[in-house]
């Protein structure tokens, strides 16, 4: 709050495309100097490194000899440049954070180095290092402007490509690096939200209506509509494209007629309805309109989840063949780093459709029920009083 006071999150959000929040690393970073004795000192004398959970792990894999990560795990610290591609000396000095501290940026496929022999018997080398989401947004083949993938897991994380040029961060969307090849990076927008998975957990574990998550699409499909019933998941608030932590969950529009399976359906909607909120966010900060969603994730095996996606975005929904795409994303840009794979456009000819979900609702009846949602929303935004918070 004090950084925010001091207007640090214009400066942050200009240079870095994030919002100032401890989810990042950097405020982090700078609470351990402030409070370990000695720390910042060490630090300077080349005694500490601090880096992203890909920088640990490529430093214990190679036994402490590679002290590294990409761009796109840098431009999730709240301290590197994503315009000048280095980590940024003013917001360092703001936050007293010494850059001696902090990785070297390599490009994202690359052969980083070797890992130590007593590890897997063998030395592999370390070709490719990218953040989850940005990694996903690679293995679903989002290698062009205007194309963008949803992962629908416990949260729903929506990427779209902006291409070579970073859009400027604005309608409560982020501006990330996507990927770092050698013939320069790729940028994009995201947005992150909070709960998707996890309400439907708790429709299993809090209301009990679920033996396994599992069910919820055969409960749902029991509901030909929800009848008006609209949940809100704000069960930690809301993340993009609203960032009010103080929302808080709401059920409402139940009458005596409403059962578990309006329930159910809901909740489904509820998912979509938060990633048509933040497609359209993209939408108005890039200029872009979106053609089709690329689906991954756990809960992307739900059919009914991405019919339902499809009707309230008014855009096909397209689920590959493969939607481990994260695991898949890594793995392609190791292959291109030793040669495995020449190209991005040779990758893309690798992917491939298992189905594709189409709108089947009119535009009328589409854009009445995203109405109810939004009037739902606003009902549920800043819920905390302010005394409470």
């Amino acid at each position: 709050e004090k950084l925010r006071a001091e207007g640090f999150d214009r400066l942050i959000l200009e240079r870095t495309g994030l919002v100032l929040d401890a989810y990042f690393s950097g405020t982090k970073i700078r609470w351990l100097l402030d409070h370990v004795p000695g720390a910042r000192e060490r630090a300077r004398r080349g005694q500490l490194c601090a880096g992203t959970v890909d920088t640990w792990l490529i430093w214990k894999l190679t036994g402490g000899r590679v002290h590294a990560t990409d761009p796109s795990n840098a431009s999730r610290t709240l301290l590197y440049n994503i315009h000048t591609r280095a980590w940024d000396e003013e917001i360092l000095r703001r936050l007293d954070i010494p850059r001696e501290l902090l990785p070297e940026v390599r490009p994202s496929s690359e052969v980083y180095g070797e890992t130590e022999r007593t590890i897997f018997g063998v030395s592999i080398p370390i070709a490719g290092d990218a953040g989850d989401q940005q990694a996903a947004l690679f293995g679903q083949a989002c290698f062009h402007p205007g194309m963008a993938k949803n992962t629908y897991g416990t949260g729903c994380f929506v990427l779209l490509s902006t291409g070579a040029t970073p859009a400027p961060p604005q309608n409560g969307v982020l501006a990330t690096i996507a990927v770092g090849l050698r013939d320069g990076v790729r940028y994009a927008l995201e947005g992150s939200i909070f709960i998707a998975g996890a309400a439907v957990q708790w429709l299993r574990d809090g209301l009990g209506i679920l033996r396994s998550a599992e069910e919820v699409e055969e409960l749902a499909r029991a509901a030909p509509s929800s009848e008006g019933v609209y949940i809100v998941p704000a069960f930690v608030g809301l993340g993009a494209p609203y960032w009010d932590m103080y929302a808080r969950g709401m059920i409402i529009g139940i009458t005596r007629s409403t059962t578990r399976a309006h329930l159910a359906r809901a909740t489904l909607e509820a998912i979509a309805f938060q990633v048509r909120d933040v497609i359209e966010a993209m939408e108005a900060t890039s200029g872009i309109t979106l053609a089709e969603l690329r689906a991954d994730g756990g809960a992307a095996r739900n059919d009914l989840l991405l019919q339902i996606q499809a009707d309230v975005l008014g855009r096909p929904v397209v689920r590959p063949a493969i939607t481990e795409t994260t695991a898949l994303g890594a793995a392609y840009l190791a292959g291109l780093a030793v040669g495995v794979w020449k190209s991005t456009d040779e990758i893309a000819q690798h992917w491939r459709m298992e189905r594709r979900f189409t709108p089947e609702l009119t535009a009328a009846e589409r854009e009445a029920l995203y109405r109810g949602w939004k009037r739902a929303v606003e009902r549920a935004r800043q819920w905390v009083e302010p005394e409470a918070r």
